[in-house]
């Protein structure tokens, strides 16, 4: 089933889309293109995007917080200061 007939994008297409990563209309929109010109698409983009879970937000909201500490290799500079 065609979801942009703009630029011929099928359902399968977007879902695809997002199993590689782009998880909003404007990243699937900058992968196919689909939503881009007449924008008819966009809210059933953003409808096959909110029902299936994004692998991407799962990965993401699994992930421990990563921390990061200054180090005497590597000295915190100021915007401005002199290298």
């Amino acid at each position: 089933m065609f979801v942009c007939s703009c630029f011929g994008i099928t359902e399968q297409q977007v879902k695809q889309h997002a199993a590689d990563g782009a998880c909003t209309p404007r990243q699937i929109a900058s992968a196919c293109k689909a939503g881009t010109d007449c924008g008819g698409c966009v809210r059933r983009i953003q409808a096959l995007l909110g029902r299936g879970a994004c692998p991407r937000r799962e990965q993401i909201a699994q992930r421990p917080p990563v921390l990061v500490t200054a180090t005497a290799e590597a000295p915190v500079r100021r915007l401005g200061d002199a290298a």
